[in-house]
């Protein structure tokens, strides 16, 4: 699987640049995998949907691990149920040393998230969910022709899975997110593609989570996204508890549409969780010489080479104040986030001051 760079946007060109991808055989599977941020704070790992690839959280990983923060944005691998998916998530966990995780989903990925969470408790600490669900008996019911997806054509699948990408005209920041994610389904085997086809067809329900409902947040786009609305709502009230934050939009893929108010909410999840961000290992970094940091490989097979560092260079910075996508507008006012027990934005609007004022404390460009 191989993401190409052409006619990219330049953060993402960047990025690639200067974030080593990392590629690791695990048993039967191939694990590809970003992996950015201090190492000795616990990591938030981002697992996409059908359509996504380790690519699509780049604006992520640019932003949180400049804060200070440890992002690993993963590839689902071809597992073709849901049993081989918990098995191969903690083997890679093993594989890269990791013991306590955060979690964020986004549709297919939310599903998977909470999967492992129901299945290995102890390992989850939190989790933050996007345009998911917790169920896949709809999906399944979608797809009479699931036992021959594995020798379906690929163009076929693409296809089928660019279908739920809503058609007509969009405002210029979505329509960038899905032609960047166009791009990435284009990365995606047939294998791939009809692995993560038999996941959402494989019909399963997540049953009640040990987590606590005050370490779950639900991340949802207003405007529209391929996930029934009625999903989405059966997902709020599973966990009454949770902490709810609105995009106004953003469509299916609001971490590259709108990505200053996914991070935000991101690090507001991770803050409240007890996730202690190291900006100081990121300013002693920021010192290590230019030369030293293009000359970073792009691709790394060896887990250990960005587990055993405590320290992590972070040169998006100034790229990250230079790349905001054209159109992007400053919407913290559009989303709110709120606890269903009825407390008003009041707290959270003081809350992202605060994130805001110390943001600017720590910012090193």
């Amino acid at each position: 699987m191989k993401g190409g760079v052409s006619a990219a946007p330049g953060d993402y060109v960047y990025f690639k640049s200067q974030v080593p991808l990392h590629k690791i055989p695990i048993g039967t599977k191939q694990w590809r995998y970003y992996d950015f941020g201090p190492k000795v704070v616990p990591p938030l790992i981002c697992i996409p949907g059908i359509t996504g690839t380790a690519d699509v959280y780049y604006k992520q990983v640019m932003s949180l691990s400049m804060k200070g923060y440890r992002v690993i944005s993963v590839d689902i691998p071809r597992v073709w149920n849901h049993h081989e998916w918990i098995q191969a998530f903690e083997k890679f966990l093993d594989a890269i040393d990791v013991h306590h995780i955060h979690i964020y989903g986004t549709a297919l990925g939310g599903f998977l998230a909470q999967l492992f969470a129901q299945h290995r408790p102890r390992r989850v600490r939190s989790v933050v969910l996007s345009n998911s669900f917790m169920n896949t008996q709809n999906f399944a019911a979608a797809m009479p022709w699931a036992p021959v997806v594995s020798w379906t054509p690929s163009f076929l699948l693409k296809r089928y899975v660019l279908t739920g990408i809503r058609d007509g005209p969009h405002e210029p920041f979505i329509a960038d997110s899905v032609d960047f994610v166009v791009a990435q389904v284009e990365t995606l085997s047939k294998e791939d593609l009809a692995s993560r086809l038999a996941l959402t067809a494989d019909a399963a329900s997540v049953e009640s989570l040990l987590l606590s409902d005050s370490f779950i947040t639900i991340m949802d786009t207003n405007d529209y996204c391929a996930t029934p609305q009625q999903l989405k709502d059966q997902l709020g009230e599973r966990y009454p508890g949770a902490r709810r934050a609105y995009l106004k939009s953003g469509g299916d893929f609001p971490f590259l549409s709108r990505p200053d108010e996914v991070n935000l909410h991101l690090q507001l999840h991770l803050r409240r969780v007890g996730v202690e961000a190291r900006p100081d290992l990121v300013r002693v970094a920021k010192n290590v010489s230019d030369a030293s940091i293009n000359s970073t490989s792009n691709e790394v097979n060896d887990p250990s080479h960005s587990s055993s560092v405590a320290t992590q260079t972070s040169p998006f910075t100034s790229a990250a104040n230079n790349q905001r996508p054209p159109n992007q507008e400053t919407t913290e006012a559009d989303s709110g986030e709120q606890h269903n027990s009825g407390e008003n934005g009041t707290a959270t609007d003081k809350a992202k001051t605060q994130v805001l004022q110390d943001d600017s404390d720590s910012d090193f460009s």
